[in-house]
């Protein structure tokens, strides 16, 4: 494939995921969504958080299984429950490192 070809594939897939997103934007703003649609729509950045963070936290290096031995799992118990709590962003994010570095030094 030449270069040239290559920067127009880059283009036209940038102007077609460009376009997808502008759609459910122009969309969102225009149609009337369903109160307990809007409602359940609250709820995608914490559980889409939650499945990028928990694979990584419960299996370190994409691999192993469940054990209460890896200090990952203890500092991010620690850290849920302190954004439960206090729903402070920045608490929860210095307990949770905190949390972790602890866990480590203690050999935990």
């Amino acid at each position: 494939m030449s270069d040239l070809a290559m920067w127009g594939l880059f283009l036209a897939v940038g102007l077609g995921t460009f376009a997808m997103r502008l759609s459910f934007v122009e969309l969102y703003g225009r149609l009337r969504i369903p109160s307990v649609l809007r409602r359940a729509l609250l709820y995608v950045p914490a559980s889409v958080l939650a499945a990028l963070v928990l694979p990584a936290v419960v299996y370190p290096n994409g691999q192993g299984e469940f054990v209460w031995s890896n200090p990952q799992i203890p500092a991010a118990i620690l850290a849920a429950w302190v954004a439960w709590q206090t729903r402070n962003t920045v608490l929860t994010l210095a307990v949770g490192m905190g949390g972790l570095w602890l866990f480590r030094f203690l050999g935990l």
